[in-house]
């Protein structure tokens, strides 16, 4: 994985080339490649001479479902991911399916949890479809590839279509994030792919759901029950110690990272919950609840 590399000296990288090439504001930057390099092209293309334009063209299972979609662009912080960026479309974005043929297995697993997150935010019937073609799904069947890209994008592009700078809407796209850049940041960048940290995540934000009364157990356990067929992990690990002296508790240190989140609000953790199946909310929850949910899914 190569969040480790979406730093701002890779991004002066970018800069770099772009000066000594004599580049200027007619010059078009591609992207080619997964949600890295989409990432930090598409923030390189917003602040370069004040914008300058790009394409998209995603070379991952989870760049052609989610990140390539949508118009975020951002690096990583020591303190915590994707937190300096930039809401930027690109001109086009380019799927050709026949390069997740090269994708090794963990890293098309990693794709479909933002395949799966779909399911229980905004439609059980790609839901029900998905638990019917995982293994085809693993396979890399082209037929049950080129769907899953294809609904997971109108999704997607609907959403964002309401509320492309997530001051609403937008933010139930982030299902399972709260808790996923906890882990990402929290084990260092780099050690657990983006996609595995969001499938963990979303067990976690599901288990909220369910302790707030809002979903029952049933759909929490179809949640894992997907989320294990398609080789993710269910089961967070435990976080390192942070510099913070006090903070000692696994739960403590996941509370500390998720403080920072983008979606937190005066120190105030928001997390998406699922609040009927096919549909979710952003709400808060009691520090308390939040330690039982974490402990009762870390090892």
């Amino acid at each position: 994985d190569g969040e480790e590399h979406k730093t701002w000296q890779t991004l002066n990288l970018v800069f770099d080339a772009l000066l000594e090439n004599a580049c200027d504001r007619q010059t078009v930057l591609f992207a080619l490649g997964g949600g890295v390099v989409g990432d930090i092209t598409g923030f390189a293309a917003a602040a370069f001479m004040r914008g300058v334009p790009f394409v998209q063209v995603p070379t991952t299972l989870l760049a052609q479902v989610d990140s390539s979609v949508g118009g975020k662009t951002a690096i990583n912080h020591p303190l915590g991911k994707n937190m300096i960026g930039a809401f930027y479309q690109p001109l086009l974005v380019v799927c050709d399916l026949r390069t997740l043929e090269t994708l090794p297995k963990r890293e098309l697993s990693a794709g479909l949890a933002e395949v799966i997150k779909y399911g229980p935010i905004a439609d059980m019937v790609f839901f029900d479809w998905i638990e019917a073609n995982i293994e085809a799904l693993l396979a890399a069947r082209p037929e049950a590839l080129a769907y899953a890209v294809k609904r997971s994008c109108e999704i997607k592009a609907w959403i964002v279509g309401q509320d492309e700078r997530e001051s609403g809407l937008r933010a139930v796209l982030n299902f399972g994030h709260t808790f996923g850049h906890a882990i990402e940041a929290g084990m260092g960048y780099g050690q657990w792919l983006h996609g595995e940290a969001v499938a963990c995540g979303m067990v976690m934000a599901a288990r909220l759901s369910e302790r707030l009364g809002l979903i029952d157990e049933g759909l929490v356990q179809r949640l894992e029950r997907l989320i294990e067929a398609a080789g993710l992990p269910v089961t967070g690990p435990r976080l390192p110690p942070t510099r913070t002296a006090e903070v000692t508790s696994n739960a403590d240190r996941y509370l500390a990272w998720m403080r920072v989140d983008k979606k937190a609000t005066g120190g105030e953790i928001r997390f998406v919950v699922i609040d009927r199946p096919g549909s979710a909310s952003v709400q808060t929850a009691p520090d308390a609840l939040v330690r039982q949910v974490i402990d009762s899914c870390c090892e």
